[in-house]
């Protein structure tokens, strides 16, 4: 069975798309190519048992087995050597990314409290947006009471090469609640 958001995004997102931005073919409209979700255990050079549980903690959000990160380079004023462990990370495609991406901002996402949405100046040059989320409690696999310590994320959804307005557009019509962007003051 097809997740919402691929048919969503071939029946409604392309068309818009093509027509807004006056592509002609529809292989010319971006994308979204993958989403890297990562953890980074701050103590985990540490504490192993923390990246432990970040590591269990991510395997379920995403549905993928987690991948442990270690350090490319030492830093005295962390105190981290060079070859530990300091976080997690999991990289989704295809299903599991649309999936993925249905599950944040229908279910994850309106749980956070007084959220107003996303910031909208997060993109890179590249078109690619990434954001952080708090805590991992927000998403209904993570079971509240075996949390030992709260752990935020970096999730950077990574779109074929584009401009940020089309990147914008793009995320907004695929449903992603991003915030208005701001006017800049015409007369200074």
């Amino acid at each position: 069975m097809k997740p919402r958001l691929i048919e969503k995004y071939q029946k409604e997102v392309v068309p818009a798309l093509m027509q807004k931005f006056g592509y002609k073919n529809p292989f010319q409209v971006p994308r979204i190519k993958k989403i890297v979700i990562n953890m980074g255990v701050g103590v985990g050079a540490q504490e192993p048992k923390f990246v432990e549980e970040a590591q269990a903690s991510l395997t379920q959000i995403a549905g993928q087995k987690a991948v442990v990160t270690k350090a490319k380079k030492a830093i005295s004023n962390f105190k981290i050597r060079e070859g530990s462990t300091v976080g997690c990370m999991v990289t989704l495609r295809n299903v599991r990314m649309y999936e993925f991406l249905d599950r944040l901002v229908n279910v994850a996402l309106p749980r956070i409290r007084d959220f107003k949405g996303l910031p909208p100046n997060s993109f890179d040059n590249e078109g690619n947006y990434t954001f952080g989320l708090s805590e991992q409690a927000i998403f209904p696999e993570i079971d509240q009471d075996k949390i030992t310590k709260a752990q935020g994320m970096d999730i950077t959804i990574n779109l074929t090469k584009t401009q940020k307005d089309v990147a914008y557009e793009l995320l907004k019509q695929m449903g992603v609640p991003l915030r208005e962007k701001e006017k800049k003051a015409q007369n200074q």
